[in-house]
């Protein structure tokens, strides 16, 4: 392997567009794969099993809680579980295999613990934050058409919350337009894969 391998890991507020330019450094074929996270939510119409997620029961989620299966975990909103498999992470970084993924701000904090204790982890981590302005977050939540205006309430608390945690991120990235945002991505993954050239 010339380099050590790279986990782009993506946070910011619901609607600032993680999700997406994860999807699109997967399908600019460069090389990253998407890190497969798991939920006790419902899939939402269109989302396949181990594609979008790994859509679990509280009762199974509960049972991988147990046997120390996951990097991280949390309750999101207070009534469902989200959280990364030790596996879905660390047997495709043992292959050399560049990931990406979308976490939320506590999920960062605990691969940050992780990365203490497990070199693969803390050699290939670079944290990235999407930073959005208040009026363009509640128009793009708004826009997307996934949640009522008590969902969006509630996620632009948490909102106001993660953006007090930027300062904690390897890097920023003040969200424009989705092409902006992109080509922001790129640079910084191209910045990071020279330097872990051996």
């Amino acid at each position: 392997m010339s380099r050590h391998p790279l986990l782009l890991i993506l946070a910011g507020p619901a609607g600032s567009g993680k999700s997406t330019l994860c999807d699109r450094l997967v399908d600019a074929k460069v090389g990253f794969s998407r890190v497969v996270t798991t939920t006790t939510r419902s899939p939402r119409h269109g989302e396949v099993n181990g594609v979008d997620y790994h859509f679990f029961s509280h009762e199974e989620f509960d049972a991988k809680i147990a046997r120390d299966e996951f990097l991280e975990w949390a309750w999101v909103h207070g009534h469902k579980k989200y959280g990364t498999l030790k596996s879905s992470v660390l047997t495709p970084l043992t292959h050399g295999h560049d990931l990406v993924m979308s976490v939320d701000v506590q999920g960062v904090a605990s691969f940050r613990k992780f990365a203490y204790q497990n070199e693969l982890i803390r050699k290939a981590m670079v944290s990235v934050f999407i930073v959005v302005d208040h009026e363009r977050l509640v128009h793009r939540m708004r826009l997307r058409g996934k949640d009522d205006e008590v969902e969006i309430a509630n996620r632009m608390k948490t909102a106001e919350a993660e953006l007090k945690e930027q300062d904690k991120f390897d890097y920023r990235i003040h969200s424009k337009t989705r092409d902006e945002d992109f080509a922001e991505l790129t640079a910084i993954m191209e910045k990071e894969r020279l330097a872990r050239k051996h």
